[in-house]
């Protein structure tokens, strides 16, 4: 169950990335992404699914941040 939390956080931080012009370009629709694959995640392996809901959506929104997902300004 402990490596579920970054796996989760990883998929959704990976999933949630766009180039510029994407279909996905603002912080709330990568985090909406990112819920919605990290509660995906978390069914798919038997886990908390709001759990990994909140991990992934705050992956999503913080991704460009974080330095993962790069705006092409």
């Amino acid at each position: 169950m402990k490596l579920l939390l970054p796996l989760v956080a990883s998929a959704a931080l990976l999933s949630a990335c766009s180039q510029h012009g994407g279909i996905i370009d603002s912080d709330l629709e990568r985090g909406l992404v990112g819920a919605a694959v990290g509660y995906g995640a978390a069914k798919a392996v038997n886990g908390n699914g709001d759990r990994g809901a909140i991990v992934g959506g705050l992956a999503g929104i913080f991704c460009d941040d974080a330095g993962v997902c790069r705006r092409g300004y």
